[in-house]
């Protein structure tokens, strides 16, 4: 068994305690000085690496709760997302069997483009996720009625509620990406803080800890000898 190499008493003391390369003394940063002050210094830093670990590991518990619910909401949209899709899809085939496909295809291109989006940010644990306002305005055909059908109508319509469910479903999806992103940086930093940060503290504290008790004991039996030896001398003559 190999110790991290101080000096003589210290590997006494280390050994003794079971400080040694599989404790991680090894990591202990040789430019630490062992001393009272490094030590209150370590158990500050210790202190709050271990608290800011809690807090991390609640925020993933509630990105994750978050996360969870998108997960579930994306699979519902998907779904209705499909079912309308089919249905739009037929109401669109029936327009062009009743009308001709180049007609309703000639009237499509009067339809105006749908770009009066408004998305707003709700931030949860710091994470910015979209919230697009419903697209609920009545439909406005912009074609004439002059030469069209009520399948047309029933088309236009459908085709609304294709956007509508589009638009939430951006939503949710953006929502997911951002959060499975900031789940990701967390439970890296809580390892980070789990497996290196706190660690190697607590054996830079254990080792300050046993070389201040080294060099206490040390004091102590000089100081035992120098008041032994006038009383030894004394003796003599």
């Amino acid at each position: 068994m190999i110790c991290f190499y101080i000096c003589g008493p210290c590997i006494i003391g280390l050994q003794r305690r079971g400080l040694c390369e599989s404790e991680g003394v090894r990591a202990v940063n040789p430019k630490i000085a062992p001393t009272r002050g490094n030590a209150v210094k370590i158990a500050s830093s210790l202190k709050l690496a271990e608290k800011g670990r809690g807090l991390l590991e609640q925020k993933r518990t509630i990105l994750l709760m978050e996360l969870t619910g998108r997960i579930r909401e994306a699979r519902e949209l998907q779904a209705s997302l499909e079912r309308v899709f089919s249905d739009a899809y037929f109401s669109l085939q029936a327009a062009g069997l009743s009308m001709g496909i180049d007609h309703v295809e000639e009237l499509a291109y009067a339809a105006p483009e749908c770009d009066d989006f408004k998305i707003r940010l709700r931030s949860v644990m710091g994470v910015e996720i979209p919230m697009v306002d419903p697209v609920d305005k009545p439909p406005t055909p912009s074609y004439s009625f002059l030469g069209t059908s009520g399948v047309l109508d029933a088309a236009y319509s459908r085709a609304r509620e294709v956007l509508a469910l589009i638009a939430r479903l951006a939503e949710v999806e953006t929502s997911v990406y951002r959060l499975a992103t900031q789940i990701r940086r967390t439970l890296r930093r809580v390892n980070a803080l789990e497996k290196v940060v706190v660690p190697s503290q607590r054996a830079a504290l254990a080792w300050i800890a046993g070389v201040l008790e080294e060099n206490d004991r040390e004091d102590f039996i000089r100081m035992k000898i120098a008041r032994e030896s006038p009383s030894e001398g004394g003796a003599g003559q």
